[in-house]
């Protein structure tokens, strides 16, 4: 890897653990519910309007109830605003109504925190459908993933009084939103925004290209001389190229969530490659960083709430290296090129005047380093975000997002989603190595007992089912195979790369798949929704187990669960469990793809 790809890896890593670290003292305090007087004074209404008391702390199944419910609740409007958005206002640029079984994939998408597009915005969604439902479900959703990560932390936390109480769902969504996204969202937008970021909500513009410019013709007289103006500068003929029409909206705010909700949905349908969503390399930065923040940020958070800071420091280790290890891959991989080109006279090699490497789908202003990282950042985290086209990554670079996910979103993973699925993978590397020893094993003074593990492992389960068995319909029927573009491994990467998108609730895509019919729509959706809410009560049914429990003081039999030995484990844990059920896939796919490639 080149020494300019370790500057901004480690710039990043460095700015992130900057700015982590003060949000982890704040989402420390919500989830001790330790909140002071004056955010109280403005939560009130709202809980009064809900008809909840937030000291009110319910039982892990009222509240993954209420979680369901809510959320339900939110797709549904979702997809009725998306039916009728031709006749509601904020819609200059006059769209219709979105298809039934695009509309479902969407508000599935959206609710799950998945924001898999199989549409493009600019062309199908008006400017309230934007802002009133997929900007706030990005809110909603987020919210979502951090309160359950608050609930399972708690069940560490508690010392036990046998009732399996995890705290008030409604005050947790409020909250996180009130206090962290909204406050957070609104700096961030106006950062971008002063980065080029859009922010209006003009109707859409139709400019003359500059190759109208660039083509016209002096005008001649009647006599057949060119004709002047009074300066004595030639008079040019009208140009004749076509204009361009160029989207507008209000971009900056929904970017701003979509990054720090690792939600990943794009105003436009380039997505963070267009130059109105992501308009120079300080903006990349910022919104790399803004992906990772908060789930960075409530690994210091649940160390402070369970009393040993160390613990929060182990989890964000193991997330650290898995990490740095796929950029390590990915980046070369990408700087390596495509060795089709070389015998066809194409310079692939770096210079100052070039990236070098494999540029195909990436963008200029970015070149081979940030779009690498943006590719591992965004598929570690649960973001979906794309400043370039996964698909026209090389074999083994692609292959690095694809396995990302199929970790189940851990490695830093979305906002509370990725904490809480590495948690449940902690439990079951103390199970392990309890197994190892001949000792009940313990996680943070909390027994992991046969109910726990069968719930680990229904919620370690659910997606790797989802995945393979909606990639072998998918393969195996008429409907699914239609979609493919590019037959052989490669059209295999981009059905397994949806699937596993989907079902880990990620979103970015291998966009040569036409995925955009009632059959991957209604599969697609399936999966995202299972995803998010079949790995959600599971997790919070675990939480409401060990918040039942006392916690036993640790003795010289102990595993300690803060050192490098763990961190160990955990990273051994993570590839072995979640990427095991993979490896058959994936040698089908990516693997024999470079295998071809290169012979």
């Amino acid at each position: 890897m080149e020494t300019s790809a370790w500057v901004l890896l480690a710039l990043f890593l460095g700015a992130l653990l900057v700015l982590a670290w003060p949000l982890g003292k704040l989402l420390a305090a919500l989830c001790a519910e330790r909140v002071p007087r004056w955010m109280q004074r403005v939560e009130a209404p709202l809980y009064r309007l809900a008809g909840t008391q937030p000291e009110q702390s319910m039982h892990w199944l009222r509240y993954a109830l209420a979680l369901l419910a809510f959320n339900a609740i939110g797709a549904i409007f979702l997809y009725a605003l998306q039916r009728l958005q031709g006749g509601l206002p904020f819609n200059p640029a006059g769209m219709g109504a979105v298809s039934p079984d695009s509309a479902f994939n969407t508000a599935v998408s959206f609710v799950a925190n998945t924001n898999w597009q199989g549409y493009g915005g600019e062309s199908t969604m008006s400017y309230l459908t934007q802002m009133l439902g997929l900007a706030v479900q990005n809110f909603l959703s987020a919210a979502t993933g951090i309160a359950v990560a608050f609930a399972l932390v708690r069940g560490f936390a508690r010392r036990g009084d046998g009732k399996g109480l995890v705290g008030n769902f409604w005050a947790d969504v409020t909250r996180v939103t009130l206090w962290v996204l909204l406050p957070i969202s609104f700096v961030l937008a106006l950062c971008l925004a002063g980065q080029g970021v859009i922010q209006n909500f003009d109707a859409y513009k139709s400019v003359q290209t500059i190759e109208a410019t660039a083509f016209q013709q002096p005008k001649n007289g009647p006599d057949g001389q060119p004709l002047k103006d009074d300066k004595g500068a030639p008079v040019m003929e009208d140009a004749t190229t076509p204009t361009q029409t160029l989207a507008m909206g209000p971009v900056a705010s929904q970017e701003a969530i979509k990054m720090l909700g690792t939600n990943g949905g794009g105003f436009f349908n380039a997505n963070s490659a267009h130059p109105y969503e992501n308009p120079t390399a300080f903006s990349n930065l910022l919104e790399m960083l803004a992906i990772f923040l908060i789930p960075a940020a409530l690994c210091f958070a649940f160390g402070r709430v369970v009393g040993d800071l160390r613990q929060g420091w182990a989890v964000l280790a193991a997330m650290t290296v898995l990490f740095v290890v796929a950029v390590l891959v990915a980046t070369p991989a990408e700087q390596a090129g495509n060795p089709l080109l070389g015998p066809l006279g194409v310079d692939q090699v770096a210079s100052a005047l070039q990236s070098g490497g494999n540029m195909e789908g990436k963008e200029v202003r970015f070149g081979i380093d940030a779009s690498a990282l943006f590719a591992a950042v965004t598929t570690a985290a649960s973001c979906g975000a794309v400043n370039a086209m996964h698909d026209s990554l090389t074999p083994i670079g692609g292959m690095v997002p694809m396995v990302l996910m199929q970790l189940g979103e851990v490695v830093f993973g979305g906002v509370g989603s990725g904490l809480y699925g590495m948690l449940v993978f902690a439990m079951l590397a103390v199970f392990i190595a309890g197994l190892m020893i001949g000792r009940t094993p313990e996680y943070l003074g909390k027994k992991i007992e046969v109910r726990e593990m069968k719930l680990i492992s229904i919620a370690i389960l659910v997606t790797p089912v989802l995945v393979l068995a909606g990639t072998a319909l998918a393969v195996s029927a008429g409907a699914g195979t239609a979609g493919i573009a590019n037959p052989g491994a490669h059209g295999f990467s981009e059905v397994l790369y949806a699937l596993t998108s989907a079902a880990n609730n990620n979103g970015s895509a291998f966009a040569g798949l036409s995925a955009n019919t009632p059959f991957y729509n209604g599969l697609l959706g399936l999966a995202m929704w299972l995803g998010r809410f079949a790995m959600i009560v599971p997790v919070l049914a675990i939480a409401g187990a060990l918040a039942a429990k006392k916690r036993l003081p640790v003795t010289s039999g102990t595993l300690p669960t803060h050192g490098p030995l763990f961190v160990f484990l955990l990273i051994g844990t993570v590839l072995l469990v979640g990427l095991l059920n993979y490896v058959p896939a994936l040698a089908l796919g990516p693997i024999v793809e470079h295998l071809v490639l290169w012979k």
